[in-house]
């Protein structure tokens, strides 16, 4: 099957990121890894906004489904958003309650990226870096709620114009978006299509 590559950064498909999920737990038995990589993927954020985010909890809204993300949580210069809401479908708040729970630290981005492009490769996967976990979660949102891109666009913190010209018309296969619709489903109160906040 063919590598998803968008802009030089690895798309995962819904069996790739297990088998990567998984090659971390034979290889490394670092728990709190394979919950920073969850959180990377089920939130979307930035790698900056995930260590601001781990700082502060009390971001983290469940009944909202949502973590809200002040100006101080990004350092961006470009960024389109000075703050911003990020949405949540039904297995992202689990994973986001894990890493809140299981996670007291976090590497510094370079190290991080570097034990990321040992454990593609060992999972077969080639070079996977922190930006794969975003741009897979937006390719993925793009898939299951295509009539929702500008709120996706304001989640992810840019514009429908960025969405559209990095996530549209990616080659998943019926059988990857079946699987996608599972792991994106309650995103943002969505439910059966419809927006139910």
């Amino acid at each position: 099957m063919r590598t998803i590559i968008k802009n030089g950064v690895r798309i995962l498909r819904p069996k790739e990121y297990d088998t990567f999920l998984d090659t971390i737990f034979r290889k490394d038995l670092k728990y709190r890894y394979r919950e920073i990589i969850n959180a990377l993927l089920y939130t979307g954020m930035r790698y900056i906004e995930l260590q601001r985010f781990q700082k502060h909890p009390e971001w983290f809204d469940k009944k909202t489904r949502s973590i809200y993300l002040p100006p101080e949580a990004s350092r961006k210069k470009k960024r389109t958003m000075k703050e911003r809401y990020v949405y949540l479908s039904t297995q992202g708040i689990t994973h986001v309650e894990n890493f809140i729970l299981y996670v007291d630290k976090m590497p510094d981005r370079i190290t991080l990226n570097n034990m990321l492009t040992f454990w593609g490769k060992k999972a077969g996967l080639g070079n996977i870096s922190v930006k794969t976990f975003r741009k897979t979660w937006e390719s993925w949102l793009v898939v299951s709620y295509p009539n929702a891109m500008p709120l996706i666009a304001m989640s992810q913190g840019h514009t429908t114009i960025t969405a559209m010209n990095h996530y549209l018309n990616l080659p998943f296969t019926d059988e990857d978006v079946e699987e996608i619709k599972v792991r994106t489903a309650g995103w943002s109160g969505f439910r059966g299509g419809e927006n139910v906040l």
